[in-house]
């Protein structure tokens, strides 16, 4: 998968070999934002545009434009895992919260 970013935002980039064109689509949000382009610059204009249309769109209704992720995460797993998980941290001297951002960070190639 290719991305790119724009604002905080970060946008899944394909190659439509039948339409010979690149689409993309905006990761996080629960609206559908999609943009496309003949070329990467193309491209990176309509994601761009697409975005300050969202925003501004969210300015005139009064609406906080969403964001893709707030920073807080609740995870319900075993608690066979959760005390791993614990033991892991207080091992490296970190608490759990560093520790799985860590984690996480480093699986999501972040």
């Amino acid at each position: 998968m290719s991305s790119m970013a724009y604002k905080g935002y970060t946008a899944r980039v394909d190659f439509d070999d039948r339409d010979n064109i690149f689409v993309g689509r905006v990761l996080g949000v629960r609206a559908i934002i999609g943009f496309h382009g003949e070329t990467v610059a193309e491209l990176r204009s309509d994601f761009e545009a697409a975005i300050d249309s969202m925003i501004e769109d969210c300015r005139a209704m009064g609406t906080e434009p969403e964001k893709p992720a707030s920073g807080k995460m609740m995870l319900r797993v075993p608690p066979e895992v959760h005390g791993s998980a614990l033991i892991a941290a207080q091992a490296a001297g970190k608490s759990l919260n560093q520790w799985a951002t860590e984690v996480l960070k480093e699986a999501a190639h972040a």
